[in-house]
């Protein structure tokens, strides 16, 4: 069975400028939904991810040439957002049709010549300071962070840095270190734009072009680290007084990326693990054990340009936290030694296949479907035939991938929360 959008016979991949551009008509009526990407490159073992993200947090707040934005998007009806994304700088907003043109000019303005005002610079760094101290009070956020930093190396797109490190590293940025870095890594490389609703190709490329005409791509290069860090495997602990409950990463680095064979059939594996509700992790620690309210697993942080890491998450009161990181790693090792069953790769079939045609529902998803294959260098026919791949995948196919890839004996360890019991071993 195939997804009924019928991308490749739908949409128009081409150059329009500096930019690869995607569009998709859709039955809407004068509104369009466009999504976006470019590669920053930042050097995160020096710290440069920090840059970026006040980079980016700055540029609606005015540019060389005009302040602020609001009220221009506002009297347009219009949205507009950017995001620091590791590697990426990312663009989402949402217009009517015919104020496309408008709201690409907004955009480019924004990426091109932002002011970085002094006095705007000081209250995003405070903000920005704000928001980390504020994660540091989050159990999930802590544990999350420490099971990277096991995983993977300083400067790996994976690795998180102490929420600690990050807010120092904050605090000692500088305008002009925000003012540099832009000047550095902003620009049209791999510049990628997929927008879809209601309208012809022909227009919103021609708004493409004279929008980004002078968006020209950056000339720094890749900096990050690739591979995982090695090691035996290891528990940390991360105290936090007076939580009531314990939140707990288990994982391991894998050594796949997102265009391996092995990766959809281990994903359609990891979903009969952890996927949702009625995955096994869920049936058995949570229903059948009563030791948690949550828990499920995750292929994370998988990209063509770099493999990730398989995560189990799970929430535990502390006084069964041993007992529940037990339960856990068992049902793991239950899993891949019987591997799965057909009654449960057949269920977890549709319910992948439910879930896909829900996810191209809106224009936003849509264009963040064809921005994300994109940005995987895959062919915008491979949307449509995503459902095929799945269905036609055996049970020796998932059984085989969670054998090879999913290594229980490898698992680390992070737990944050009140008497954590969790030590290095």
């Amino acid at each position: 069975m195939s997804s009924t959008i019928h991308f490749s016979e739908r949409t128009q991949d081409r150059p329009a400028g500096p930019v690869r551009l995607l569009t998709l008509p859709t039955p809407v009526d004068d509104f369009v939904s466009f999504r976006g990407s470019f590669l920053a490159y930042p050097d995160l073992a020096a710290g440069e991810g920090v840059l970026q993200q006040l980079a980016v947090a700055m540029l609606d707040q005015g540019t060389e040439h005009r302040d602020r934005f609001a009220q221009v998007l506002e009297d347009r009806g219009a949205k507009l957002n950017l995001s620091s994304d590791g590697l990426y700088v990312d663009i989402r907003g949402q217009a009517l049709a015919d104020d496309l043109p408008d709201v690409l000019d907004v955009l480019a303005e924004m990426l091109q010549s932002p002011a970085f005002d002094e006095a705007e610079f000081e209250k995003t760094r405070a903000q920005t300071v704000g928001q980390l101290q504020r994660s540091l009070e989050k159990t999930s956020s802590r544990a999350a962070n420490a099971l990277t930093r096991s995983l993977f190396a300083d400067g790996h797109p994976n690795y998180r840095p102490p929420l600690e490190t990050r807010i120092q590293q904050v605090q000692a940025a500088t305008r002009a270190d925000v003012r540099d870095y832009h000047r550095a890594h902003f620009g049209a490389t791999d510049f990628t734009l997929a927008v879809v609703g209601d309208l012809a190709h022909d227009p919103v490329a021609g708004a493409v072009e004279e929008a980004f005409a002078g968006f020209a791509p950056h000339e720094s290069a890749p900096a990050h680290a690739v591979e995982a860090r090695g090691g035996r495997p290891r528990r940390e602990s991360i105290p936090m007084p007076d939580k009531s409950n314990v939140d707990v990463r288990l994982g391991h680095a894998l050594p796949i990326r997102r265009d391996d064979e092995a990766y959809l059939p281990l994903y359609v594996g990891n979903y009969i693990l952890g996927g949702n509700f009625a995955a096994r992790l869920m049936t058995t620690v949570r229903d059948e054990k009563g030791l948690t309210y949550g828990i499920g697993s995750s292929l994370s942080g998988i990209t063509t340009r770099y493999p990730g890491y398989f995560k189990t998450q799970v929430t535990l009161s502390h006084d069964v936290l041993e007992e529940g990181i037990e339960a856990t790693e068992t049902v793991i090792r239950t899993f891949v030694e019987e591997g799965a069953t057909q009654e449960e790769l057949e269920a977890k079939k549709e319910t992948i296949a439910g879930s896909f045609t829900v996810g191209l529902a809106t224009t936003g998803r849509l264009a963040y479907s064809l921005l994300l294959n994109a940005e995987r260098d895959f062919e915008v026919g491979y949307l449509d035939a995503f459902l095929d791949r799945v269905h036609a995948l055996t049970l020796d196919d998932v059984n085989d991938a969670v054998r090879t890839h999913l290594r229980p004996d490898a698992l680390h360890v992070a737990a944050a929360g009140t008497r954590p019991e969790v030590v290095s071993v």
